[in-house]
């Protein structure tokens, strides 16, 4: 049977996008490794591992952290991190707070330069003026962002006439073709402007380690930065009606 601890932490990873295509693979094989260390003699591992009730507790901070980063509610995410560390340190959740952690340490911060390489369409004119940016993170070869980046149209069309900007940065990972970016964009009806990251300063300033990835900026600050299947209308709205 599954361990529960598994199933809350597997759930939490799933909220930050994609490393690669082989998420749900990388998943799966984290589930049978617990397994295997379960079934060991003392539990989950030796002395000094973390035994199944400090995984359980672990993973249940880790939730709540998501659940409080979800809600914007940035200073209890990061005391629920800070607990995680600090009682659970050995622990795996504490392990996979790490992307948690990165996220909610770019709030905050001051917007970065678009530096683009090429755009593919739009420009950065486009991108300027408004009363929030969101810039979104994403490759050709990830299934998310196969499903994401389309969605977002929708938000964009529907805000842009009410201050929100946006663009959509590839680094071109895994050999992408420049054509294989514009078939994708002009197929799925992209609208928002698309352009490719000149180098990786930019997804390192917003401390992107898993696509599709999203931040929002005002007034020249980061606001919130997250997967973009988290944002919500009424998110958007408070940031452009402020």
């Amino acid at each position: 049977m599954k361990s529960s601890v598994v199933a809350v932490l597997a759930s939490s990873l799933l909220l930050f996008g994609c490393n690669d295509p082989e998420m749900d693979q990388r998943i799966a094989d984290l589930e049978a490794k617990v397994e295997a260390l379960e079934k060991r003699p003392g539990g989950a591992g030796g002395a000094g591992a973390a035994t199944p009730e400090q995984e359980q507790a672990a993973a249940a901070l880790l939730k709540e952290a998501t659940q409080a980063a979800e809600a914007m509610d940035v200073d209890s995410a990061k005391g629920k991190l800070e607990e995680l560390r600090g009682k659970y340190a050995m622990t795996r959740a504490a392990r996979a707070a790490q992307r948690l952690e990165s996220e909610l340490s770019v709030v905050g911060k001051d917007e970065a330069s678009l530096d683009v390489e090429k755009w593919y369409q739009g420009s950065a004119a486009d991108v300027s003026g408004g009363k929030a940016t969101l810039y979104v993170f994403w490759e050709v070869w990830c299934p998310h962002c196969k499903r994401e980046v389309p969605k977002l149209s929708a938000t964009y069309d529907k805000f842009k006439g009410q201050g929100l900007t946006m663009v959509g940065l590839t680094k071109q990972t895994r050999n992408i073709t420049d054509d294989q970016v514009s078939e994708f964009v002009n197929g799925q009806g992209v609208s928002y402007p698309i352009a490719k990251e000149s180098g990786d300063e930019l997804s390192q300033h917003y401390g992107v380690r898993g696509i599709p990835a999203a931040a929002m900026v005002k007034d020249g600050k980061v606001v919130w930065r997250g997967h973009p299947a988290r944002l919500t209308d009424d998110m958007i709205s408070k940031w452009l009606g402020s």
